[in-house]
C-alpha cells in the first residue's frame, strides 16, 4: 500500500539542513523549536531511518538523510509551482490568440489542450478568420499574439516555418482542365493576388467565378468541382484533393507561418504560451549555453 511523505515535515528537514540547525530553521519557519523538532522526528519514524547526526555541537545529515535532501528539495519545489499556478492571479485572466482557419488544425487543438493543463484558469479566446484581419486587431491591441500566412513578413514577426501553397478541387474532378481557368476565393485571401499573378505569368486565361467573404463557402464550390481553390499543404480537408495536373497549372510560392506577439517578458503566460505554439510548428527551444 503506497505511503505518503508530509510535505510540512520535509519543509522542516530541509530548513533545518540548510540553515544548519533547528534554532535558526525555526525563525524562517515561523515556528517554534519544539514543533520543528516533533516534525522532524515524525519524519524520521515514517521512514524508519535516522536523518540528522545529533552526536555533535551542531546538527549534520547522516547518510540518508543527505540522500533524502535532493528528493525534498525537489518535491517541495514542484509543489510550490503547482500551488503558484493554480492560485496566483498572474495566472488567471485572458489570453487572445489569433489563427488563420486554414491553420487552425490539426497544430492549435494540441497548443490549446496543453496550455489549459498548465494554466487552468487562464481562458484563451481563438480569434480565427483572414491574416489582413488578424494584423489589424493585432495591432489595436486586441490580440496578444497572432499567426498569420503570407509571402513577407514585417518587423517584429518571427517566421516558423514555410509551406507549399497547391492547387485544389473536388476529388476526380475536371474543372482545372476548362478555358478560362475557373477560380474560387474569399475576398480577402491573402493567396489570391500570387495565384493570379502565376496564372498571368504562365499565359492561363482565368476568372473569378466564386467569391465570398465565407470559407465554407468556397470550399463548397471547389468540393462540387465549380471551381478550383489554392491551399497550403497539409491543410487540405477531406472533400478536397490536391490537383495533379501534370504540369498543366503553375507551380505556387512557398508560404510563411509568421508569428507575432506581445512582449513576453511581461507576463509568464504568455511566454508560456509563445513556446507551445513554436513547438507545434516544429521550432525547437534554444538551448541555454553553459
Amino acid at each position: 500500500m503506497p505511503r505518503n511523505l508530509d510535505l510540512t515535515a520535509l519543509r522542516s528537514f530541509v530548513a533545518v539542513a540548510e540553515a544548519g540547525g533547528v534554532t535558526r530553521a525555526s525563525g524562517f519557519l515561523n515556528l517554534t523549536q519544539s514543533a520543528v523538532s516533533m516534525q522532524l522526528k515524525r519524519l524520521e519514524d515514517s521512514l524508519g531511518l535516522e536523518l540528522m547526526d545529533r552526536s555533535g555541537r551542531t546538527i549534520a545529515l547522516t547518510a540518508s538523510g543527505e540522500q533524502l535532501l535532493g528528493y525534498a528539495r525537489r518535491m517541495l519545489a514542484l509543489n510550490d509551482e503547482v500551488y503558484a499556478r493554480l492560485t496566483h492571479q498572474d495566472y488567471e485572466g485572458e489570453v487572445v490568440l489569433g489563427v488563420p482557419h486554414d491553420i487552425v488544425y490539426p497544430a492549435i487543438p494540441q497548443v490549446l489542450r496543453r496550455f489549459h493543463s498548465d494554466y487552468p484558469r487562464v481562458r484563451v479566446q481563438l480569434v480565427s478568420t483572414f491574416t489582413r484581419s488578424l494584423k489589424q486587431q493585432f495591432a489595436r491591441g486586441e490580440c496578444d499574439m497572432i499567426l498569420t500566412t503570407e509571402d513577407t513578413i514585417d518587423a517584429g514577426g518571427e517566421t516558423l516555418t514555410s509551406l507549399p501553397l497547391v492547387w485544389v478541387g473536388a476529388p476526380g474532378g475536371v474543372v482545372w482542365k476548362q478555358r478560362p481557368l475557373r477560380l474560387a476565393f474569399e475576398h480577402r485571401c491573402i493567396f489570391r493576388a500570387g495565384v493570379t499573378a502565376a496564372l498571368n505569368k504562365a499565359g492561363i486565361p482565368w476568372e473569378m467565378a466564386i467569391e465570398s467573404d465565407q470559407c465554407r463557402t468556397i470550399e463548397a464550390s471547389t468540393s462540387a468541382d465549380l471551381a478550383i481553390h489554392a491551399m497550403i499543404d497539409g491543410t487540405i480537408p477531406p472533400y478536397l484533393e490536391a490537383i495533379q495536373h501534370g504540369g498543366a497549372l503553375p507551380p505556387l510560392e512557398k508560404v510563411r507561418v509568421n508569428f507575432y506577439h506581445a512582449d513576453p517578458t511581461k507576463s509568464p503566460v504568455i511566454q508560456d504560451l509563445a513556446v507551445l505554439v513554436r513547438q507545434a510548428f516544429g521550432v525547437r527551444p534554444v538551448q541555454a549555453v553553459a
